[in-house]
């Protein structure tokens, strides 16, 4: 079965690597259909430091703003009851005027993402327990759909407000090898998104750690911004390193001829835990800059918990419309920047792009 939106217009070509099929992704391209695993998308012959035709992007020709805004207050707690007037917003310094109508009930579409690669594979069932638990939690209107990937990126369960059809989809999320993480990102930040008035969020279960075989992390932030798309991550990185550490002090603590012997070993759990400092920071840039939020759950157990709070954080995210005083249409990125009250800290994406 494929996709029933007109999506862009896709070459699929099969090729090898490593006995595994790969899905090149510089540029446009489709998600793959979990009904057709053999589907893929080959690699458009652009430019390296034009990875995203402009073509390929989604634009709201439209001369008002939505902005969802998450209120935290000093303890970390979701603040509620807040009104207009609770809240300034300011576009590049300049503070925007808000109507009477700019704290609205929006519905969400929320795109579940897992990565199937070897970090997660051996606890898929307690992602499968904790998305469908997070799908019940979302209001009658909210869509979800479902993406897993790894050496691919598959569609899954395409928009559906059927919690039945969603927990059933669940079923068919399957291990693989690799992580396409850029190249999920960006392909589903092109191609998901139909419904203008909506707010939009991807939720990824991932060490975020890039094979490198596609997209720059750059790009895939870029992706994400125009999309105006919130991310937020659940990351197996404080597992993964608990458990590198715990390899490589009992190595360590051995005899020398023993450490000797295992050396390769120790290098590679050493440039291992590297790898998910660095992974933790782009992490973070991506959550922050897009509005989301980084969870690092100590343990897969957790993860019923832990998507539980992403729901309850939608439910409660506050909608601010305002038209911009800038009404300039120059396509250029305009940052923004919004405070509520006193000892409140509000989390929002870090602009948007002007229409052009």
């Amino acid at each position: 079965m494929y996709l029933t939106r007109v999506l862009s217009i896709v070459v699929a070509v099969i090729f090898p690597i490593s006995a595994c099929l790969a899905l090149s992704l510089i540029g446009a391209g489709t998600v793959a259909q979990a009904q057709n695993p053999k589907a893929s998308t080959a690699s458009q012959s652009k430019p390296p430091d034009q990875e995203i035709d402009p073509g390929d992007v989604i634009k709201v020709d439209t001369t008002e703003v939505l902005l969802p805004v998450t209120v935290r207050d000093h303890n970390g707690r979701l603040v509620a009851g807040l009104t207009r007037k609770d809240f300034h917003v300011f576009e590049e310094g300049i503070e925007q005027p808000l109507s009477d109508l700019s704290l609205r009930q929006v519905a969400v579409d929320a795109v579940l993402m897992v990565d199937t690669s070897s970090s997660v594979a051996g606890n898929l069932e307690d992602f499968r327990h904790a998305a469908g638990g997070f799908a019940e939690a979302l209001a009658p209107d909210d869509q979800v759909s479902l993406i897993q990937f790894d050496d691919r990126v598959v569609l899954l369960q395409d928009w559906t407000k059927s919690r039945v059809q969603f927990r059933r989809s669940l079923n068919r999320v399957a291990p693989g090898m690799f992580t396409r993480f850029n190249d999920a990102i960006v392909l589903t930040a092109h191609e998901q998104f139909q419904r203008s008035s909506t707010r939009r969020a991807f939720i990824i279960l991932t060490d975020g750690i890039d094979s490198g075989r596609g997209s720059t992390f750059d790009t895939a932030l870029q992706a994400a911004l125009r999309a105006q798309v919130a991310i937020y991550v659940i990351s197996n990185i404080e597992i993964e390193r608990a458990q590198k550490q715990k390899e490589l002090s009992a190595l360590l603590a051995g005899p020398d001829s023993t450490v000797r012997f295992n050396q390769l070993r120790i290098e590679d759990l050493r440039l291992g835990l590297k790898e998910l400092i660095a992974s933790e920071r782009r992490l973070t840039d991506l959550t922050s800059a897009t509005g989301g939020r980084l969870y690092e759950p100590k343990s897969f157990d957790d993860l019923d918990q832990t998507y539980a709070e992403v729901a309850d954080e939608l439910r409660h995210q506050y909608t601010l419309y305002y038209s911009p005083v800038n009404r300039v249409r120059d396509g250029r990125f305009r940052r923004v920047r919004v405070e509520a009250r006193p000892g409140s800290r509000t989390s929002t994406r870090a602009g948007y792009f002007a229409p052009k």
